[in-house]
């Protein structure tokens, strides 16, 4: 199964975590959604959010100012 994509590039926080929040009730148990994003405090709600909602980060790339993720429900 493809990973589903969120870009969330030019949004402030909190955005990219409330569009990853609002993408994972509709994940089924499995599914994997990759979120790329250039906000500076998104790979630390990503890491809390995840831990929260018991979901899994599989990694975090840094690619320059963007942070791409893949999270699996």
């Amino acid at each position: 199964m493809e990973p589903r994509t969120l870009d969330c590039r030019g949004m402030k926080c909190p955005r990219p975590t409330l569009q990853l929040m609002s993408v994972s009730r509709e994940m089924k148990p499995g599914e994997i959604v990759e979120v790329i994003a250039d906000c500076p405090t998104f790979e630390t709600d990503t890491r809390k959010l995840c831990e929260d909602l018991k979901m899994a980060l599989l990694f975090v790339k840094v690619e320059g100012p963007v942070k791409r993720v893949q999270i699996r429900r």
